[in-house]
């Protein structure tokens, strides 16, 4: 069974993109077929694997999600690229922009994406869609298409207050579109440790959502080689597998599949 993750959060720079990949590579390297899809026209998940002009790629997300809205067949695996690390992705490049406009009159267009990848999800045990720094329409197509949400925050006062507006919009989106969809929790990044301040908004944050949401027991520190990979082209386990960010993200995966693992129980349990 596949299970859909959207890393969503309307704030840029909170290490979403960072979280895609290495979270995506951290499940791979634990046995599971994953895709990533990159659902922000500026392509930084499909740069940050090393594909360095979007911009020339003949398919990307707008290609697939543009035949699918207008009833074409779109065949197996177009244009899903392979990483050397093992992880499949769907790219993007600014087409995408134009393709958010032309939802706007589209018929179900919150669920455009969500019909794409029921056409590939069997191949998968997992798919990361990494979302772009906005709540319009590919956010919601995100939303409406997964079956849970994890949210990067900076450990920052104003990172922490934009937190509000996007639960919100989850609540509408699980209200009106997509009534399975849950939290998976909240994941704290670029925790600089050596300041009581990084300290306090970590606090602040498990004191205000904790009783309501998961936070992640796994805290990404700020580091200058997390930094590096983006131009690299690799995950933070090929550029620095020893390090402190290398090892965060390996307890972030454990947590993220245990999270599924007990959720799946519980499905059982119910059924039966």
């Amino acid at each position: 069974m596949t299970h859909t993750i959207a890393i969503a959060n309307q704030k840029g720079g909170v290490g979403k993109t960072t979280t895609c990949t290495n979270l995506g590579i951290g499940l791979v390297q634990a046995g599971k077929r994953v895709l990533l899809v990159d659902a922000d026209p500026q392509g930084s998940l499909t740069l940050s694997l090393g594909f360095a002009c979007p911009d020339k790629l003949p398919v990307t997300l707008a290609t697939v999600m543009g035949k699918t809205l207008m009833d074409e067949p779109v065949p197996s695996k177009e244009g899903i690229l392979h990483h050397t690390e093992g992880v499949d992705l769907m790219p993007a490049n600014i087409e995408l922009s134009g393709l958010e406009v032309s939802l706007v009159n589209a018929m179900s267009r919150e669920k455009i994406l969500k019909q794409y990848l029921d056409t590939v999800k069997r191949e998968y045990d997992y798919i990361l869609i990494d979302c772009m720094p906005s709540l319009g329409m590919l956010t919601i197509n995100a939303l409406a298409a997964a079956d849970s949400v994890l949210i990067p925050v900076q450990a920052q006062y104003l990172p922490a207050k934009g937190l509000e507006q996007l639960l919100q919009t989850v609540a509408k989106v699980r209200r009106q579109i997509n009534p399975k969809l849950r939290i998976d929790g909240i994941l704290l990044t670029m925790i600089d440790s050596r300041t009581n301040y990084a300290r306090e908004v970590s606090a602040l944050l498990r004191d205000t959502y904790g009783s309501k949401l998961k936070v992640f027991a796994s805290d990404i520190p700020q580091s200058v080689r997390a930094a590096e990979i983006s131009a690299e082209g690799k995950s933070i386990y090929a550029h620095d597998p020893n390090g402190k960010v290398a090892a965060a993200y390996r307890e972030l995966t454990k947590e993220v599949m245990k999270v599924e693992k007990l959720r799946q129980k519980h499905k059982s349990d119910l059924a039966r």
